[in-house]
């Protein structure tokens, strides 16, 4: 039994030393000097900021993307040490010496230097040959751009790696399918498949281009499958189940999961506090937390309150008024009823206090036993420090005349009656018996007398109105909006009926009784609300650009410039492999239509595997180039050449691909082989010169003369070329 411990264990394995070679030789590109330079480059700003947050355990809010992107560079700086104390407060400032600066550019560069060897397995899964797989890695290898990208602190080498993971793993496991389904291998590339497109979406939203593209290849796959035959239902249907688990299951229970531990990790009260609803903001320590923590959680007649509007926009605002008017004429020469001005004041302040009063009483305090509000209860709405009541009658509201003038009640003796009864709807409720609640309950109020519904418009009022925002009654409401919803921030239980010992109440802070806390699941759908409609400053950059200059390589982005020589860092592509990767996406998109509108004549030009490996390359690399470019002449967004990159590499991936099928297919003979041969040789060779012209400005490791420097463009890049040679 024990015979096999006469011979030594033997374990063979096959090593591509091409893989190994495209990788060391990726890494040393992307890591050579990677503390060079030794301060804040371009958007390093920001992301700096966000890792120096994680570092302090303070929340943010960033609406670019997920927040994977930003937990693997605050991993980075935790794996180096980084305490979080540095202000990135410019671009160009010094990194103190508490700041691990190889750490932080570790995690991209190791990305763009593994994007090398992984542009070699994807043509080779492709099924195209030894060469053009290695033309694909050497054109990653000296891509300019690809390289400044790269060895920063910013997310696109670590979005391409996770994309051109996502792209491989599907190849693999398109590949395991036809010799061993449901094999170890099988599940491993088919799982990892949906780990990657996971991450690549929780990077950048940008990575969902990619993920539909896999999931497109995927379906046509699957369609494939359910019309094979040779497979029972009970395989067929295992085959799709197991595409559905790793492909949507996986991916969607990693995206939560990225969140679960960016708000594990973002505990404490920070900056962006204010954008988040009073639920959010109170489930943080310290801030509003501090303030709403164990407040008396249900409202009742005689409760002090201040009341939030739901929607944040444009600003996060309260209920507020104060001693002065609505002027009597407005500049358009209408006029108001002169009462006391409502508005939404976007900061804390002693007049955002109301007082929550039953019509049938005159307290203004918290009886024994509590009477709490429940849903469609009549209240009156009295202002705290002015103790006039919140009315709305059929004057226009002064920005917005289609709907009702906001106001406090001053009795002018006009024949003017006041109209001050409100009914509360509460928006959340889970039954019609449901009691208001602090900061849980959304509410609105609907005006008894002519159903107008309390609502911000957002509208910034003149002078006259400080510049608060409007408050309006909506008279015909067409459905819910955040605009029509307030909730209860601030809450306490009224004790004194003389309205100056209610002043010094309204001035005191609140006090604690018990405390709340809000569900992962609701933090979790709020924030990712928040982030996809959270609109930031579109103002045009001195270095945004269009798509279509992307293309032509008509535009650049000054990264850094070193303080006292004149040494800099730009995004500046390659103008031979952008220029080459245009045509051949343009020369397969022709072909394409070519080849089919000869099969429909049925003319094959192309053997079936050739047919079908030529059609599967452009579905990964044409596709890849398409959804990850034309997506943004649909947006409205400030845009950068860096945005072009992930489009960018599919285009890399598919110009060895159409230069090996026009030599196979296309060159009828030996003459024609050798010429397309020595056209390749040259046009690499151009590539890598102008790739080592342009290195000056990709590493920013040289001084760079007055000419040099006007080579900021493509056209211009030749021009160095020509003094070089």
């Amino acid at each position: 039994m024990l015979g096999f411990l006469k011979r030594p264990v033997v374990m063979t394995t096959d090593i591509n030393l091409n893989v190994v070679v495209l990788t060391g030789v990726g890494l040393l590109s992307r890591l050579w000097r990677l503390t060079y330079p030794r301060a804040v480059v371009f958007d390093e700003v920001y992301y700096g900021q966000y890792i120096s947050f994680y570092m302090k355990r303070v929340f943010f809010l960033d609406d670019s993307g997920p927040p994977f992107g930003h937990m693997l560079l605050a991993l980075g700086g935790y794996l180096g040490g980084f305490d979080g104390n540095f202000l990135w407060n410019r671009i160009g400032a010094e990194y103190s010496s508490n700041v691990p600066v190889w750490s932080l550019r570790l995690l991209p560069a190791l990305a763009g230097a593994l994007s090398v060897p992984m542009a070699y397995q994807i043509v080779s899964e492709l099924h195209f040959s030894h060469c053009a797989a290695m033309g694909a890695a050497l054109l990653m290898l000296i891509e300019n751009a690809l390289i400044t990208q790269s060895r920063l602190m910013l997310l696109e080498s670590v979005l391409i790696f996770f994309n051109l993971l996502a792209v491989l793993s599907f190849l693999k496991f398109s590949n395991s399918q036809k010799h061993s389904p449901f094999c170890l291998s099988w599940w491993f590339w088919l799982t990892l498949t949906g780990v990657a497109c996971s991450c690549a979406v929780g990077i950048k939203y940008m990575g969902m281009f990619t993920y539909l593209l896999v999931l497109g290849v995927a379906a046509i796959h699957a369609w494939h499958l359910i019309g094979d035959q040779t497979l029972s239902n009970v395989c067929v249907f295992c085959h799709l189940l197991a595409r559905a688990v790793a492909l949507l299951v996986i991916p969607a229970v990693l995206y939560v999961l990225f969140f679960y531990v960016h708000l594990i990790l973002l505990y404490r009260s920070g900056p962006h506090d204010q954008i988040m609803s009073s639920a959010f903001q109170a489930s943080l320590e310290g801030g509003l937390a501090r303030v709403t923590q164990g407040q008396p959680l249900e409202v009742a007649f005689g409760s002090q309150v201040t009341l939030r509007s739901v929607s944040g926009k444009p600003l996060p605002c309260w209920l507020h008024s104060h001693q002065s008017t609505y002027p009597m004429i407005y500049e358009n020469g209408r006029g108001s009823s002169h009462q006391q001005q409502v508005t939404c004041y976007p900061f804390k302040d002693v007049n955002n206090w109301w007082i929550v009063k039953d019509p049938g009483r005159h307290q203004l305090v918290v009886n024994s036993p509590l009477r709490p509000v429940r849903h469609g209860d009549i209240v009156q709405l009295v202002h705290g420090m002015t103790t006039r009541f919140l009315n709305t009658h059929d004057v226009a509201a002064p920005l917005t005349p289609h709907s009702q003038e906001v106001s406090c009640y001053i009795d002018y003796n006009i024949s003017m009656p006041a109209q001050n009864l409100w009914r509360v709807e509460i928006v959340n409720r889970e039954s019609d018996t449901d009691v208001w609640k602090t900061i849980l309950s959304e509410v609105r109020f609907v005006h008894v007398n002519t159903s107008a519904v309390l609502k911000l418009s957002g509208a910034h009022l003149p002078d006259w109105g400080f510049r608060q925002l409007e408050v309006v009654g909506e008279k015909l409401p067409r459905s819910y909006h955040g605009s029509t919803a307030w909730n209860v921030e601030e809450h306490r239980y009224g004790k004194s009926q003389e309205q100056k010992e209610r002043e010094l109440e309204l001035h005191s802070p609140t006090q604690v009784d018990i405390s709340r806390n809000l569900s992962f699941m609701a933090r979790f759908s709020e924030l990712q609300w928040k982030m996809l409609t959270l609109r930031s400053d579109d103002s045009e950059h001195k270095y945004s650009s269009t798509p279509l200059e992307w293309v032509t390589l008509d535009t650049n982005i000054a990264y850094w410039l070193h303080p006292r020589t004149s040494a800099q860092i730009h995004l500046l592509g390659n103008v031979v492999i952008w220029a080459s990767g245009s045509l051949a996406t343009a020369a397969y998109a022709l072909l394409f239509l070519w080849y089919l509108l000869r099969r429909r004549r049925h003319v094959c030009d192309l053997p079936e595997d050739a047919w079908q490996r030529w059609v599967l390359a452009g579905a990964v690399c044409a596709g890849g180039w398409a959804v990850n470019y034309l997506p943004f002449f649909l947006m409205e967004k400030t845009l950068f050449l860096y945005h072009y990159l992930p489009a960018l590499t599919f285009q890399i991936l598919l110009l060895p691909v159409v230069l090996q099928h026009i030599n196979d297919h296309l060159c009828r003979s030996q003459l024609q082989r050798n010429l397309l041969s020595a056209l390749v040789v040259a046009w690499c060779s151009s590539a890598c010169l102008v790739s080592n012209a342009l290195r000056p400005l990709t590493y920013g490791d040289k001084e760079l003369s007055a000419d040099e420097l006007k080579a900021l463009r493509w056209k211009d890049s030749w021009d160095i070329l020509i003094r070089k040679n």
